[in-house]
């Protein structure tokens, strides 16, 4: 796994041990960004983190900052060499909790963000929505994208607005747009 564009392209991404996490693949990555356009000067919050992969990449496309909030340890020890690697530590902060319990707590809290990415496990996906779609718009600046990735037979069910999806194999990707 890589890095796809920007200032850290080619670099590579240490994906989580063990089959607890499913990293997004870089054709969809790729693709996901392809449609997203400019992120720069975004903050960028990435829930179920997994390996980083989505907010690195945004970061390296020049958002301004990233808040990571993952709860598996195999994750975050990866998320933590990736920062560490890439040198993103002075951009970024990493949530270790459940993502719903996270999105009340400091450091999600004390921003708006503008770009949020939500790819939650797969077999989870389909009971989140109604909990999300109450926890995230007080978070989510003017004009915001929320990207939520899931499987395209059980997908992640949003009350917000949706802008496009589209689907890459068994992955869909829904983008909500507010205002």
């Amino acid at each position: 796994m890589r890095v796809i564009a920007g200032k850290l392209r080619g670099r590579r991404l240490e994906a989580p041990r063990g089959a607890g996490t499913r990293p997004t693949s870089d054709r969809v990555r790729e693709a996901l960004f392809s449609t997203l356009g400019d992120v720069a000067g975004n903050d960028v919050l990435d829930l179920f983190a997994g390996s980083g992969a989505l907010g690195i990449e945004a970061l390296s496309r020049g958002a301004g900052h990233a808040v990571f909030v993952e709860r598996g340890a195999q994750a975050l020890a990866a998320i933590g060499a990736n920062l560490e690697r890439l040198g993103l530590r002075d951009v970024c902060d990493v949530v270790r909790m459940p993502a719903l319990r996270a999105l009340a707590c400091a450091p999600v809290r004390e921003r708006l963000y503008d770009l949020v990415f939500l790819d939650p496990p797969y077999r989870e996906a389909g009971s989140l929505g109604p909990a999300l779609s109450l926890a995230l718009p007080p978070l989510l600046a003017k004009r915001a994208t929320v990207v939520a990735e899931s499987d395209r037979r059980e997908p992640l069910e949003l009350a917000l607005p949706v802008r496009s999806e589209r689907r890459y194999g068994d992955t869909l990707l829904r983008f909500h747009v507010l205002g």
